[in-house]
């Protein structure tokens, strides 16, 4: 079943959408050659714990996972598309870093995810980057009153398939609200004019997840979460969390 949130609730979300964007901050900040991940993971749950939060990922499991997720972070790097568990790693001049996270307040979620290099960039990560960026843009202008959510991932894919990315068809953006993984799926791509139709007060995760090499498949790590493309070119990950409201869409988690 799919909730409508009232505006009250939207304003609670937007709450939880204020920390996961001040957390966002403060590790994108925080990340620099020679940081290790479980460095960030601490600086998020500072954030959390300052603003009385609670996370969205720790213990959270899946029924693709073997094991509950046990950071506050998720921290993808290079290869990684995403579900990368921070661990003792130290960055590395040039490291390509995806950061996923999410926050609960009095029970409502927020959820975003930004993508970044340390130290220097190569043209390569900044170009494709900046076509998740634009995939999310497109996503998020798409999210309105009677569109349907065909148009949503029509509109993420053109974006990324125009790029030459690749991008894997089993993972996507969600619902978001009382749970951080809501109905119904947000596919990043779609047919226009097609699905589930649009009304105010539904929230929507939309998230492009691009590999630069081209290829859609991706394999899993031995911890059963992390996802990597097979052909081991970088991926870049990006999100914000989106009301459909009567005035437009509307970012939950940007400050």
């Amino acid at each position: 079943m799919i909730e409508l949130k009232t505006p009250g609730e939207l304003a609670a979300m937007r709450a939880a959408g204020q920390v996961v964007a001040t957390a966002l901050a403060a590790v994108r900040d925080a990340a620099a050659v020679g940081v290790r991940l479980l460095e960030l993971d601490e600086i998020a749950r500072d954030v959390l714990a300052t603003h009385k939060a609670k996370s969205s990922f720790l213990d959270y499991l899946p029924g693709f996972a073997p094991t509950p997720f046990p950071a506050v972070i998720c921290a993808s790097v290079n290869g990684v598309i995403v579900h990368g568990i921070p661990d003792r790693t130290r960055l590395r001049d040039g490291d390509l870093v995806s950061i996923d996270f999410g926050a609960n307040i009095d029970g409502w979620h927020g959820d975003s995810a930004v993508s970044f290099v340390v130290g220097a960039a190569r043209a390569a990560d900044v170009a494709m980057i900046s076509a998740a960026e634009r995939a999310l843009a497109a996503g998020i202008a798409a999210a309105v009153p009677g569109g349907r959510l065909g148009d949503i991932g029509h509109a993420v894919g053109s974006v990324v398939r125009a790029g030459g990315y690749g991008m894997q068809d089993d993972f996507g953006g969600h619902g978001v609200g009382r749970a951080m993984h809501e109905p119904p799926g947000v596919p990043n791509e779609g047919r226009p004019g097609r699905g589930l139709r649009l009304r105010p007060g539904m929230v929507l995760a939309i998230e492009p997840m691009l590999h630069a090499g081209g290829q859609d498949d991706y394999a899993v790590d031995g911890d059963g979460w992390a996802l990597r493309t097979t052909d081991g070119s970088r991926a870049a990950h990006v999100e914000h969390t989106v009301a459909i409201t009567e005035d437009g869409p509307r970012i939950l988690t940007a400050l």
